[in-house]
């Protein structure tokens, strides 16, 4: 049995407006624009992008609900000859202005096709630029929490899913610290929607804390170059590795809403050098290697 689309779509949008209302009441400084676009071939969405002077130095909500004819690209993906397509989705990504808070990411999608094919994926992830070990086994553990709350969440092949994922192959290490990835969950659709909306509702809760607990930490400025060398791997795998990126772009999706995603500063330092006994170098093998958290 699948879910109704529609009530899908109408949560990912409700809870587009809850993330902005209470994170930009998190910041404090600024509030998230409304960018309301349609798509040619059917649907459309609401992209809404905070960039400001305070903690939040960029954020993004992105909703969209979109259908039509099946593109050549995602017909080779597909099992079935499928003539027609409905997805829904929203995306997030949240970059703070202090290095000693992490950037957190995350996406809820649905997708079906006038052959029966339907699917639900997702997923929530955490990366640092300081370690704080006491924020991420917090995080891990809250994300263990709602997982064993629903029978169709297996927390521990989902954590191993997004450490597989989110590595860079070229750097040999992780984006970051990890959470959950699932795609194409086709079975008992109705509770992974129950399971959806109980992590939707809790993103706040999981992240909201670490922010505010780490946005006002002094730091100088070799940390924030540090930042913004980190920022760099963050956008290489966003950009070489990432399959939705990727994806996106091939399908002639919106490129904005589709590049929201990108941190507004980075830097590339050509070779710099971890000082061993350093907290930057305890990141890094914490990159590396990756560990159980929950």
């Amino acid at each position: 049995m699948k879910p109704d689309r529609d009530e899908v779509a109408r949560f990912y949008a409700e809870l587009q407006s809850s993330l902005c209302d209470a994170f930009a009441a998190l910041d404090g400084t600024a509030r998230f624009g409304v960018d309301r676009w349609e798509r040619p071939g059917g649907g459309g969405g609401v992209t809404r992008v905070l960039v400001g002077d305070g903690p939040l130095e960029k954020a993004a909500v992105n909703v969209s609900t979109v259908w039509g004819d099946v593109p050549p690209r995602l017909s080779d993906a597909l099992a079935s000859r499928a003539s027609t397509f409905f997805a829904t989705g929203i995306s997030m990504i949240f970059h703070p202005r202090n290095p000693h808070a992490p950037t957190m990411h995350a996406n809820l999608r649905y997708f079906e096709t006038d052959r029966g094919d339907a699917w639900f994926g997702g997923g929530i992830d955490l990366t640092p630029y300081y370690l704080y070990e006491e924020d991420v086994r917090g995080f891990h553990r809250a994300l263990r929490e709602v997982c064993d709350a629903h029978r169709v969440a297996d927390y521990p092949a989902w954590k191993a899913a997004c450490d597989r994922y989110f590595f860079l192959p070229h750097r040999g290490e992780a984006r970051g610290v990890g959470g959950i990835f699932y795609d194409h969950l086709t079975e008992r659709l109705v509770e992974v929607d129950r399971f959806q909306r109980d992590l939707g509702s809790r993103i706040f809760e999981l992240y909201g804390p670490i922010l505010e607990r780490r946005m006002t930490t002094p730091y100088d400025a070799a940390q924030e170059r540090w930042h913004l060398r980190r920022r760099g791997r963050y956008a290489e795998f966003n950009l070489a590795v990432d399959r939705g990126t990727r994806f996106g772009l091939e399908t002639g999706a919106r490129a904005e809403s589709v590049l929201a995603s990108l941190p507004p500063r980075v830097r590339w330092d050509y070779a710099p050098r971890v000082e061993p006994g350093t907290p930057e170098h305890a990141l890094v093998e914490v990159l590396r290697r990756p560990r159980d958290w929950a």
